[in-house]
Parts: structure tokens; C-alpha cells; sequence
């Protein structure tokens, strides 16, 4: 198994990574919350050659399926320019939030918004690294919650090598079982290249997408574990700083 953690700090990943003592940081290349250009990060060249991997978050704005275009347009290009950025620290993957569509309006035309988007970049010689797109935890009229949207989803843009990142507080949240959730995850998808573990501090099928460190949420920490290693792909925990060195700890006992 692979551990990695979730840098806060994303101008000092390999400090993080050296302090936890994993070998795989997860982190975001600009402001999550903004539209803010991107910057060369201050540690590419050292993350680019050196032995800890990197995973990519794209920015939390970005919402591919949506119908409206100030939206979906600026996020297209967005995921475009992330993953190129990705791409020059050496990363493995680019995570995209499956996105959703407004109250009322066909979820068949987000799906289709997503399509496209994979459609027009393979015209251009692909993504410059692999998408993985995330499950999310609330929303009917998301695109990644439920795991038969998720098949909807797949169908329409597989053929193009999409990836999978399996949340697992998400699918808690969202109303999924983990006891058989590598199982049919990949039954649907093929694959799965990275799992976000986290527990939940909400019960099952909440909607809320609140983390809590392994030992101390709503999931027992056995089924989590359990996922860890089913899923046979590189772990990210993003559970709370206060507890996410005994977290690293529980999974390399493992």
C-alpha cells in the first residue's frame, strides 16, 4: 500500500511528506476556492525529481457538468491548464469532482457536458496527465454521488480512460455501503487509481461532507481499512491534521 496525505501547506509538500513519513502528497496548485491563474510552484523542479509522488485536487470551483456557461466553459479550460500544470511537477493525476447540475435541470446534459469535455481534449492529443474523477457526497442532481449515476457517467466518457478516485467519507455520506464498495465500484468503472480515505463525522447517507480521522468518525475503522486494501491503489487521507499522524500509522500497520 502506497500512504499518502493531503498537504494544508501546498508551498512546502515535501516537508509534509518527510514530517508524516509518507511517500505520496496529495495538494492543490492554486486558491480551491478562486479562479486564480496559475503560478509555477516554488518546489517543481525538487517534486519533479525527486522520490515522493504528487497528486493534484483541481480547484473546488470547477464544475465540468454544468449547464451554465460562465461555469462550464472557464472550468473546461481550467481542468485543461491543471493537469498541464500536473503534468510539470511530475504529478500522477489530476482529481475532478464529478460536478452537478441546478435543481430541476437534466442530469443527462451533464453527463453529456462531460463527455465533451474529454471529447475535444482527445482531439487535441489528450490530457497531459490522467483525470480522476472524485464521487461526491451530496446533491440529487450530482453526477458522482449515487453509483448509478456514476455507471451513467462511465458510460459516456470511459472509452476515453477517465480515472477513478473512490471517496470514501463521500460515498458514506452519499448514501453507499463500503462493506462491497471496491467490488462494485470497479464493476462499473474497471478501475480504481486512488482512494481518498476518510471517515465521516455525519451518519450514513447525510449528504455532509465533513472528514474525521480514521479511528474516530461514524465508519468503523475495520471497514475502512478494509477498503484501504481491496482497493489495491495509492491511499491520500485527508482526516484532520490533529490526527493524521496516527492515521499514517494505522495504515502502514497494515
Amino acid at each position: 500500500m502506497r500512504i499518502g496525505a493531503h498537504v494544508r501547506d501546498s508551498t512546502d509538500p515535501l516537508g509534509t511528506a518527510e514530517a508524516l513519513g509518507v511517500d505520496l502528497v496529495q495538494m492543490f496548485l492554486t486558491d480551491p476556492q478562486k479562479w486564480n491563474k496559475l503560478e509555477p510552484h516554488p518546489q517543481g523542479e525538487a517534486l519533479l525529481a525527486g522520490s515522493v509522488d504528487v497528486v493534484v485536487h483541481s480547484s473546488y470551483v470547477l464544475n465540468v457538468a454544468s449547464l451554465n456557461n460562465r461555469i462550464r466553459i472557464p472550468s473546461r479550460k481550467a481542468v485543461v491548464e491543471q493537469a498541464a500544470a500536473a503534468a510539470e511537477i511530475g504529478a500522477i493525476g489530476l482529481v475532478v469532482h464529478g460536478g452537478h447540475v441546478r435543481e430541476g435541470e437534466d442530469t443527462a446534459k451533464g453527463i453529456d457536458n462531460w463527455r465533451k469535455l474529454f471529447e475535444r481534449q482527445a482531439e487535441q492529443g489528450g490530457f497531459a496527465v490522467p483525470i480522476f474523477v472524485e464521487n461526491t457526497a451530496g446533491g440529487d442532481s450530482a453526477m458522482a454521488r449515487h453509483f448509478d449515476d456514476i455507471a451513467r457517467l462511465w458510460d459516456a466518457i470511459g472509452e476515453f480512460g477517465a480515472g477513478f478516485c473512490l471517496d470514501t467519507c463521500h460515498a458514506w455520506a452519499g448514501g453507499e455501503d463500503l462493506v462491497d464498495v471496491v467490488d462494485r465500484i470497479k464493476a462499473i468503472t474497471g478501475r480504481i487509481d486512488l482512494v481518498h480515505l476518510n471517515n465521516s463525522r455525519d451518519e450514513f447517507d447525510s449528504a455532509r461532507d465533513r472528514h474525521a480521522n480514521l479511528g474516530t468518525g461514524t465508519i468503523d475503522a475495520e471497514i475502512l481499512t478494509a477498503v484501504a486494501l481491496a482497493a489495491d491503489a495509492p491511499v491520500i487521507l485527508e482526516t484532520p491534521p490533529e490526527g493524521i499522524e496516527d492515521d499514517v500509522r494505522l495504515l502502514k500497520s497494515l
